[in-house]
């Protein structure tokens, strides 16, 4: 199961409290104070893990707490600090405080850390506390609790190129022929109720992600069909793939309706840079052509067929050229991912 977001709660571990102890030793007659430090708490850190894809092991068990400080002892033991909780997440997730829905950090890269809940620190026990007026100083402090905190999660997949289209437009059967990823192909529409992401390998050592989202209807940017519910997924692509099916009634029409779909959701989604693709060009006869279409910015127009693979290497090879130019603009200052 495909699970996207999850809410938890985070708990630090409290830290351990000062001890009162004074020193009994031979030849020492009248000792002096000698109680340790408590220990830190441990804290809860998410951890980038690039063999994880979804949230779903956060679905039922929601309440995760870091160990506690030990105590001081005498001697001027310090007490051992408590053991950090570490959560394995995938790379791509967000953590959201959800008390003022403010952003606490993202993990992008496998193993990139995250501290969501800090330990406190631990008390200082009587021997912090001598002076020159005061030899045996009673006094002692308890360890600080920990930081306590709601957290959402949010996962956005990590992806080069994104696919986008209305339901049937071939999406996953393009995934499926391009890459090794099995996602559902079906003739009926909403096969695809979960984003689906597969390597594309080229010549020459050349590869990137592709990411296959659910079938976008108009309105999906108000949650209507499954859309509103994946299209974050895209939000971090480099650029877009729109495919129109050449059996379309309007291809004109069903690629107005996605650019103003994909711009009310987000602007930085909408501004992305995409090419359209007529898909099911086998569906043409002999001499036909696919129907025009005006797409005004795009970086590329091809007519591709999984079905008999025509097109496609020309459609890669343009994928790369633009993630090429992508990186070289981010490399130069431009704008990064969201």
């Amino acid at each position: 199961m495909f699970v996207d977001t999850a809410t938890i709660q985070v708990y630090g571990g409290t830290g351990g409290s000062g001890a009162e102890a004074f020193r009994r030793e031979s030849g020492v007659p009248r000792g002096g104070p000698s109680g340790g430090d408590g220990g830190r708490g441990g804290s809860v850190i998410l951890v980038a893990d690039p063999h994880l894809t979804t949230l779903s092991d956060f679905r039922y068990r929601h309440h995760h707490r870091a160990e506690r400080g030990q105590h001081g002892e005498g001697s001027n033991k310090t007490g051992r600090s408590g053991k950090d909780l570490e959560l394995r997440v995938p790379p791509g997730t967000i953590a959201v405080d959800e008390d003022g829905d403010a952003v606490i950090g993202e993990l992008l890269s496998p193993g990139d850390r995250l501290i969501v809940a800090r330990g406190g620190r631990g008390g200082r026990g009587n021997a912090r506390f001598t002076s020159a007026t005061r030899q045996a100083p009673r006094r002692w402090e308890p360890g600080e609790e920990g930081e306590e905190r709601t957290v959402r999660l949010e996962l956005k997949l990590l992806a080069d190129v994104g696919l986008v289209g209305e339901p049937n437009a071939g999406k996953s059967t393009l995934l499926s022929v391009v890459s090794r990823a099995r996602p559902k192909v079906a003739a009926y529409p909403f096969t695809t109720l979960t984003p689906n992401l597969g390597v594309v390998e080229l010549p020459d050592f050349r590869s990137f992600v592709m990411a296959d989202i659910p079938g976008l209807i108009e309105g999906a940017h108000d949650g209507k069909g499954l859309g509103h519910q994946f299209l974050k997924h895209i939000e971090r692509t480099r650029c877009l793939v729109i495919l129109l099916p050449v059996d379309a009634e309007d291809p004109q029409g069903a690629l107005d309706a996605l650019r103003s779909e994909l711009t009310q959701y987000s602007h930085h989604l909408g501004n992305l840079p995409y090419c359209v693709a007529m898909s099911k060009t086998d569906l043409l006869g002999p001499d036909a052509s696919p129907p025009p279409v005006e797409a005004p910015g795009a970086w590329g127009s091809y007519a591709v067929s999984s079905a008999t693979r025509s097109g496609l290497a020309e459609l890669l090879e343009g994928c790369w050229r633009q993630l090429e130019a992508s990186r070289s603009r981010e490399d130069d200052g431009g704008e990064g991912l969201p």
